[in-house]
């Protein structure tokens, strides 16, 4: 997802200096008054918008790092450097997070098999 990286670019160079003393904060993401967003505040927000939209009520925030990691891996990442990426310190740890989808794990299964049956060259 580029447009992401986009978009972070643009929240810091176009927004974030906008907020009272925002170079004064290392936080990345800051508050209308220019403090650091507390996690409460991200979690109440995210129901605010959820609820809006008429989604799960078991939606949480923590369900996009389960979704940042399993689209990763989907996506063809190197499993170590997803797991060094979202600070996990055993391999099994990501893995719980990763919920790939059954398409995805056949393509898998049949890329191994395939492998596996071919002929050793």
């Amino acid at each position: 997802m580029p447009w992401a990286v986009e978009a972070v670019a643009d929240y810091v160079a176009n927004v974030r200096p906008r907020y009272a003393r925002a170079t004064e904060r290392p936080a990345l993401w800051l508050t209308e008054r220019g403090g650091r967003l507390q996690p409460r505040e991200i979690e109440d927000r995210f129901a605010s918008y959820r609820d809006a939209l008429g989604l799960d009520g078991d939606l949480v925030p923590h369900c996009l790092r389960h979704s940042h990691v399993t689209h990763q891996i989907e996506d063809g990442a190197d499993p170590a450097f997803v797991q060094r990426q979202v600070g996990h310190r055993y391999a099994s740890t990501t893995a719980l997070y990763t919920g790939v989808s059954g398409d995805f794990m056949n393509a898998m299964m049949r890329r191994m098999l395939d492998r596996a049956l071919s002929p050793v060259r």
